[in-house]
């Protein structure tokens, strides 16, 4: 049966503050644990004024803190970003606080631009094509095997759930070899979605982490008591998605009656590409657009997102779709 889960990027809305963003994040993680989610991730973004985690880490702390029972992690680091014995460290300590409860989903893009990057790192000698390497060094850290030599204090020993993410073939490739679960970022890079799920489970290597593979994908939902209400609720996003895309990135602005049919064709090029794996609508909308891409594509796991300008109304998205995957897993 699939479970779902959310993926977060804590938006800062237009008109608002980090600190709303961040304590709506907390509210929002409750409401999840509360409805049945399976895990609750936030991004590593940095320079983007309408996000919020770019401190990941620690925004992991304060949603887990607000919680109980939901496992909270990162979806994800960024890990060209950093020393792999930095987020050893960092998420070993996540562990010593919150046992049992945290994941670390890796990825290899920057989350930024290069100008942000040569900020954050100093230097852009740091390669993306050793992630493979900072990922088992990573693994080294967590096991405490000795083969770097270092005790990662805290991070040895820690019970980290451990994901490669991937928006290509690359990371497939990887988790299978690596015998860890993958997720996918469909919810805006879908080109590569059915190969990646392919090759990852052909490939896939059993660990003592994990016996067989197991794959979350990323989706779009934006549900509503009708359709109409919640094509007005995606209309932000959508003006993110394009913002973004044009160079222009921009806090989350409110909904726009009628925004798709304002854009023009680029606009709507745009918006039709990078939004394909998604569902918006009725609660019976959204039930057949997310049956049909489990259906699709056989994960063990979906993976929420949404930004939702009014937090209530982001409140009511989740709680619907998670009444609709609970009747997906009672029909299956």
């Amino acid at each position: 049966m699939t479970r779902y889960s959310l993926l977060d990027l804590v938006p800062v809305i237009e008109g608002g503050t980090v600190s709303q963003a961040l304590a709506n994040a907390a509210d929002l993680a409750r409401h999840a644990e509360n409805v049945g989610f399976q895990r609750y991730w936030v991004a590593e973004h940095h320079g983007m004024t309408g996000i919020a985690s770019a401190a990941t880490a620690v925004v992991i702390a304060h949603i887990a803190a607000a919680t109980s029972t939901i496992r909270v992690g990162s979806g994800g680091i960024m890990l060209p970003n950093h020393a792999p014995l930095t987020i050893a460290e960092q998420f070993g300590t996540l562990d010593a606080l919150f046992p049992g409860r945290i994941d670390l989903g890796l990825g290899r893009a920057p989350g930024s631009d290069q100008r942000v990057a040569r900020a954050m790192r100093r230097t852009l000698e740091t390669d993306a094509n050793a992630f493979p390497q900072d990922v088992m060094e990573l693994q080294s850290y967590f096991a405490n095997d000795g083969q770097t030599g270092i005790v990662a204090t805290p991070g040895a020993g820690a019970d980290v759930d451990m994901w490669i993410l991937g928006s290509s073939t690359f990371g497939a490739q990887l988790a299978a070899a690596l015998g860890l679960p993958y997720a996918f970022a469909s919810h805006f890079a879908p080109d590569a979605l059915d190969a990646a799920l392919a090759i990852y489970r052909r490939d896939f290597r059993p660990s003592a982490r994990l016996a067989k593979p197991h794959a979350m994908a990323g989706f779009n939902v934006f549900a509503a008591d009708t359709d109409a209400e919640a094509e007005l609720l995606a209309s932000s996003q959508q003006q993110s998605f394009v913002a973004l895309r044009t160079g222009n990135p921009r806090q989350l602005p409110p909904p726009v009656a009628g925004y798709r049919e304002s854009l023009g064709a680029q606009g709507n090029q745009i918006l039709g590409h990078v939004l394909q794996c998604s569902a918006v609508g009725s609660p019976a909308t959204v039930a057949r657009g997310i049956a049909a891409f489990v259906d699709r594509t056989g994960v063990d796991e979906v993976m929420v997102t949404s930004a939702i300008y009014d937090h209530e109304a982001r409140k009511r998205s989740l709680s619907i779709t998670a009444d609709v995957m609970q009747d997906l897993k009672i029909a299956a």
